[in-house]
């Protein structure tokens, strides 16, 4: 009956023991850390998003298919030997518009 008790005792006892012994990497400690800041009360930090235009997203958006529709004629002029002045300004405008539109929909 003794040698059970022991048994049983040394079953129950040396996870606590194993554990004690066995270093704790740093990543966990921070994250004990930082749960047990949690657990007192101080709120996580919010990731807010910041609020989107909607009339400037359209606006330009509106722009940039206005642009897009005028460069095929004058795409084709440049197979006449006629080079619109304007063409590459049309076109790195609609490249701006292009990124600005892209930045403000994917924040």
């Amino acid at each position: 009956m003794i040698r059970l008790i022991v048994w049983l005792g040394i079953l129950f006892c040396a996870p606590a023991l194993l554990a004690q012994a066995l270093p704790v990497s740093p990543g966990v400690h921070q994250a004990d850390q930082a749960e047990a800041q949690n657990q007192k009360g101080i709120p996580p930090p919010l990731n807010q998003h910041p609020v989107i235009d909607q009339a400037k997203l359209r606006r330009d958006a509106d722009e940039l298919a206005a642009l897009a529709q005028s460069v095929p004629p004058e795409v084709d002029q440049t197979a006449k030997g006629v080079l619109p002045k304007d063409l590459a300004e049309k076109l790195k405008r609609i490249e701006k518009l292009a990124k600005q539109l892209r930045s403000q929909i994917s924040q």
